[in-house]
């Protein structure tokens, strides 16, 4: 919980964070994985996320949070052929 500006808890920045237009319109949320381990902790992140209903993926350093309960589906081209590590 390091580097959090003056009169900033964690919760205020989840609150930030959850509050933001994005979240209020279902659309999708970015968020580097580390300032959310530094500003929140992942684990407190991951819970609110699936509190509130929604899901995240992690990927290159990144937390993506789809804001919506709508299916999260791999899309890939039909013609080419990948192993289950591909994904």
């Amino acid at each position: 919980m390091e580097n959090l500006p003056p009169n900033h808890s964690p919760e205020a920045f989840l609150a930030d964070v959850f509050g933001t237009r994005l979240v209020r319109d279902g659309k999708v949320l970015r968020r580097s994985a580390r300032d959310i381990e530094r500003y929140f902790g992942k684990e407190v992140f991951v819970e609110e996320v699936y509190r509130r209903g929604f899901r995240a993926i992690e990927n290159a350093g990144q937390i993506i949070v789809f804001c919506n309960r709508d299916p999260v589906r791999i899309l890939r081209p039909k013609s080419a052929s990948y192993s289950r590590h591909d994904i």
